[in-house]
């Protein structure tokens, strides 16, 4: 990848919309060149989709919270099949997999409290790898889309 493809991802995580033609004047390429340049980026991974952001609140969702998972014992297939549980969830926003006290973090969305406590006890409480968790609730959420792909550039690629 070199600067022009690291502006091609920047432009495109800014706005999935923008038309080749647009996007070719901001990268300052030929728009059938950049065509090509975008193609490669979808072939090659880099480029792994294109999003619409929606609005929480507007969906229904009133409520945002950290769940703290703690694995009763840290075998892969433990890890492995809850992973696999928690992505099938609807409400699972994020997931990651962690060091440290808590095995695995996951950002859900629900409706309400109401709905959160049911999630806690029906989806990870009576689940057989998992030893504790912990729920924090989020006040506001704010997540940036952009990737930086400065760093990279800046740093050679």
């Amino acid at each position: 990848m070199d600067r022009t493809d690291y502006g091609i991802v920047l432009e495109l995580q800014k706005n999935a919309r923008l038309s080749n033609k647009e996007l070719a004047a901001k990268v300052h390429l030929a728009p059938s060149s950049c065509l090509e340049r975008v193609r490669k980026l979808v072939q090659k991974g880099v480029l792994r989709g294109f999003h619409a952001r929606a609005d929480p609140e507007k969906l229904g969702i009133g409520t945002q919270a950290m769940i703290q998972v703690r694995l009763v014992r840290h075998s892969r297939d433990q890890v492995e099949n809850l992973r696999a549980h928690i992505l099938s969830l609807p409400e699972t926003v994020g997931f990651f997999h962690l060091t440290g006290e808590f095995d695995f973090l996951v950002h859900v969305a629900v409706r309400n409290p109401h709905h959160l406590r049911d999630l806690a006890l029906d989806a990870f409480t009576t689940r057989p790898e998992v030893a504790q968790i912990q729920t924090s609730l989020l006040y506001s959420v704010e997540q940036k889309t952009v990737w930086p792909c400065f760093l990279a550039a800046e740093n050679g690629g």
